[in-house]
């Protein structure tokens, strides 16, 4: 019988399919004013002690601010949920529907980003969300990984809308976002259940138009990321 593991070593070793381009895949290295370099890869089993440390270590800042959980914070951060979700995100990825991402930093897991909701056709746009762990905040991070994400979703998967969304109580993320060039577009009443509680947010997008070069060519431009 197959277990969980044997399952997502094997969806591990996918090609990436000309059917849902942009999976999976690791994107460039870039490098921070700081001197780290980040980069965006596939989420991996083998992620979870850190993914689970760090998360535990970050839940005033995380909980706040992500969708509701079941039950407490620890048991939310188990191996079986860790797997579970795992699993549900790449089978997601292997349909073209979502792409589970890390955040490293020189090479260790520091953060998670999601671009989901995958929509082609007539749409061809997803959202993107994102957590980095309070050890590398106020390093650009957060905007290196989003704009990798961004070049990643219009250059090989070939999207052409993002959007994403922040609690108007959370600036910070706003910042980062607006930084990488997203556009306000309005208040959603309402929209995500947070932290138990259903909470407006701001969102912003963006559209493949809207950069002459690329969002990474945008923050080194700004001095966010070096040449």
């Amino acid at each position: 019988m197959n277990t969980v593991r044997d399952v997502l070593r094997r969806l591990v070793t996918l090609q990436e399919s000309p059917e849902h381009p942009g999976w999976p895949a690791r994107t460039s290295q870039v490098l921070l004013g700081c001197g780290a370099h980040v980069q965006l890869r596939p989420l991996a089993a083998k992620d979870y002690p850190r993914w689970r440390d760090l998360r535990l270590e970050d839940e005033k800042l995380i909980r706040p601010v992500e969708p509701t959980v079941e039950g407490t914070w620890r048991a939310a951060h188990s191996r079986s949920a860790y797997n579970h979700q795992l699993l549900t995100q790449r089978r997601l990825a292997a349909m073209g529907a979502l792409l589970p991402l890390a955040i490293d930093v020189d090479g260790a897991f520091a953060g998670q980003l999601t671009l989901g909701g995958i929509e082609r056709g007539t749409s061809m746009s997803c959202w993107i969300g994102y957590w980095v762990s309070s050890r590398v905040t106020g390093q650009g991070v957060a905007q290196a990984a989003v704009a990798l994400a961004v070049d990643h979703a219009f250059d090989r998967v070939g999207l052409h809308r993002i959007t994403a969304t922040y609690l108007p109580n959370n600036p910070a993320s706003g910042r980062v976002l607006h930084a990488v060039g997203f556009r306000h577009e309005g208040l959603l009443r309402r929209s995500l259940h947070i932290d138990g509680h259903w909470l407006d947010h701001v969102q912003v997008s963006l559209v493949d138009d809207d950069y002459a070069t690329s969002a990474v060519a945008r923050l080194q431009r700004r001095g966010t990321l070096r040449y």
